[in-house]
């Protein structure tokens, strides 16, 4: 499978999506403008990916911020994790938060709730 590299933008986070290294994250703010059209491509590569999934899959998620069109395609996201955790995968999400961002961790657990797939909380040391 192709590597996806995608540097942040003021709107978009930093992806990289490598199944041969097992690297999976998305670190930064999504604010795109046209979520679908950020979004579109990395879903279609998780789905791919999922048709020869790793025994282990963690999934690096650390978002700033997200706005509501982000939401929803970050809930598709965690859905295509939750059929190759349902096809007999290990799935692991890690959820990244801020230590004072209680918002972003409750998103998380939301998340969590709604897709019944092992996640682990990494909270971190506020940014300056």
């Amino acid at each position: 499978m192709k590597v996806i590299k995608l540097n942040n933008t003021m709107t978009t986070p930093m992806v990289h999506l490598d199944a041969e290294k097992n690297i999976f994250q998305i670190i930064g703010a999504s604010i795109p403008e046209n979520a679908n059209h950020f979004y579109d491509p990395i879903l279609d590569w998780i789905e791919e990916y999922g048709k020869k999934a790793n025994k282990k899959t963690v999934f690096d998620l650390n978002y700033k911020y997200f706005n509501t069109s982000s939401s929803k395609l970050i809930l598709d996201l965690l859905l295509i994790l939750k059929k190759i955790y349902d096809a007999g995968n290990d799935v692991l999400v890690r959820w990244h938060y801020e230590e004072s961002d209680e918002d972003m961790k409750e998103s998380g657990e939301d998340y969590q709730d709604i897709i019944k797939i092992p996640f682990e909380f990494v909270e971190f040391e506020d940014e300056d």
